[in-house]
């Protein structure tokens, strides 16, 4: 059994920007990302996009803002914007959620990636940077939920290196359908070896001019 006698809490994610090669991570601000986020979310696929969200794609710009207005002042979750870095534009958004500094652990959710970075190295990236400050501030564990039923998110759980936990049946009620939540985590110590796998993954030089890879994401 590992000794934790010493272990205090971690800190408390904040609000600052997380910069990669790719995406940048600010902070959710409803005046400067709004009108870009709302084009990433109702662009062509938005039903499926929106299908195991807990909101359904929004109708407006208005209403997307009033939805941004009260997720930007919220501490948990916490929002981010994911800007592309080669465009400047707001492509997507994600939160830190279910934070437990007591006990080390957070959670990536509420993950909206539109088209211009979805299922790329700049979502890829986006995951990559949120898993490296939680584990730099100290967290023992970094989880990712999700409906059972929703097969993408978990192939791309397993592609990010989670590691499958167990399903717990019945677990929420969503847009009035029942849920069973897939549980995956990355513990703070497989994260070395993870963390070398998307450095490795991440270099310009593993992309050609498309963005298509050289080699597959693997983690040894």
């Amino acid at each position: 059994m590992t000794e934790l006698r010493r272990w205090k809490a971690a800190p408390k994610p904040q609000r600052m920007i997380l910069d990669g090669a790719y995406v940048r991570l600010e902070p959710l601000d409803p005046t400067r990302h709004t009108d870009n986020l709302f084009k990433a979310a109702t662009a062509p696929g938005a039903q499926a996009r929106f299908r195991y969200l807990a909101e359904d794609t929004p109708a407006d710009v208005a209403e997307l803002r009033r939805w941004a207005e009260e997720a930007a002042a919220s501490d948990d979750p916490l929002f981010f914007a994911v800007i592309d870095k080669s465009t400047g534009r707001a492509e997507g958004r994600q939160a830190l959620m279910r934070i437990d500094a007591n006990n080390g652990v957070a959670e990536i959710g509420h993950i909206m990636w539109g088209p211009g970075i979805a299922r790329t190295r700049a979502s890829t990236e986006a995951l990559f940077l949120f898993a490296d400050y939680i584990f730099s501030l100290g967290y023992r564990r970094f989880e990712w939920k999700c409906n059972d039923l929703n097969l993408p998110s978990k192939r791309a759980a397993e592609r990010f290196g989670f590691s499958f936990e167990g399903l717990f049946r019945q677990h929420m009620v969503v847009k009035g359908e029942n849920r069973d939540t897939a549980w995956f985590s990355i513990l703070d110590g497989e994260w070395p070896r993870l963390r070398a796998g998307y450095e490795s993954w991440l270099r310009p030089g593993n992309f050609d001019a498309s963005g298509g890879q050289a080699i597959k994401l693997t983690f040894r």
